[in-house]
Formats: C-alpha cells, sequence, structure tokens
C-alpha cells in the first residue's frame, strides 16, 4: 500500500517514517504553511529533505511558504488554530494523496505529545471519505523520546515548538503555554 505521509519537520518523522516502513511504501509530503518565520520554514524544510534522501524517501515538497493564507484563516479564530491548521494541512495531503494514486495518507503530527490525537483523528477519517482513500491512524506517540534522541544523534535542526507564530510564543511566554498531554 502506497501512503502520502504529511511531514512536518526533520526530528519528528524519524520514528513515523521507521514504523509506517514496516508495513507501507512511503512518500514524504512537506506542506506547513503555519510555519513562522520565513527561516524557520526553510531550516525545517532543509532538515527534512536532507534526512529522507539519506533514507531514501521520496519526497512531495510543494515548497510553497503559505503564510499569508495561514494567518487569514486563523485570524479572529485563534481557540480554533489548532483544529483549521491540521484540517488545512492534512486537506492538502488527502487530496495530493488521492490526485498521484496513493492509496492512503497519515501525518507525522501522530507522533507529537503536544498534538490533539482525538481532532487529527476525526480528520483524518473525514477526509479519507471525502477523497475516498485510507486513512492511517497509528499512536506514535510511544517513539517520542527514541524519534528525539535519534535526531540528536543524527544531529539534526530541532526546533522548541511546533511551527506557527502562536506556538512560539506559547513556548516562550510562560504566561501562554498550555499544558502538556499525558505521557504514554
Amino acid at each position: 500500500m502506497r501512503i502520502l505521509l504529511h511531514t512536518c519537520c526533520g526530528p519528528c518523522s524519524i520514528y513515523p517514517l521507521e514504523q509506517l516502513r514496516q508495513d507501507y511504501e512511503i512518500s514524504a509530503f512537506f506542506f506547513n504553511p503555519n510555519i513562522h518565520p520565513f527561516l524557520e520554514f526553510k531550516r525545517r524544510q532543509e532538515t527534512l529533505l536532507a534526512f529522507c534522501k539519506s533514507e531514501n524517501i521520496p519526497v512531495v515538497d510543494e515548497g510553497v511558504y503559505g503564510l499569508e493564507e495561514y494567518l487569514r484563516k486563523v485570524t479572529f479564530n485563534e481557540d480554533k488554530r489548532c483544529q483549521i491548521c491540521y484540517q488545512w494541512r492534512m486537506e492538502e495531503t488527502a487530496r495530493r494523496a488521492a490526485e498521484d494514486g496513493f492509496d492512503g495518507f497519515s501525518t507525522t503530527l501522530l507522533y507529537s505529545r503536544y498534538q490533539d490525537h482525538e481532532e487529527l483523528k476525526k480528520c483524518g477519517f473525514d477526509l479519507a471519505e471525502k477523497y475516498g482513500i485510507t486513512y492511517v491512524y497509528q499512536d506514535l506517540r510511544v517513539g517520542w523520546q527514541y524519534g528525539i534522541d535519534k535526531s540528536r544523534e543524527y544531529g539534526m535542526y530541532r526546533q522548541s515548538y511546533c511551527g506557527c507564530i502562536y506556538s512560539e510564543q506559547d513556548r516562550y511566554d510562560p504566561a501562554k503555554r498550555k499544558p502538556k498531554s499525558k505521557k504514554i
């Protein structure tokens, strides 16, 4: 089964790719218009591309920095920004997977203990139905520390926030920090 995997960055791709490659033929898809600032976007993109090249993972890389459209979508909807962001990135992945003849899709967001897995699950299954392809859901949070350790071993650039301007503030402004979800 051929899967198009939405990838947010290199470090968060390590464990999901390792796990999913056991059962699927994987291509990576880098679509992350939420990442701010532009140099952060480029650094994450370059790190992912280098990792995929080293692992012989084909990459479907839009290379588009969609910050303006991202901000148009989330402005005045900040309380729903993560759901909007999930929906947009996963829909682009599902749409692209269906257009390019993949059997299914998934996302490295399922690796993060900071993401809303119930929302990711619902979104993925809804999009699978809409596009007539399979959503491969696996709770990949069990590999959280493994991925961190491997990314350090590989000397990868590791970011300290999800990507958007809001998550950057959440990370560095103690008054804005969100609680972590429970470890698995």
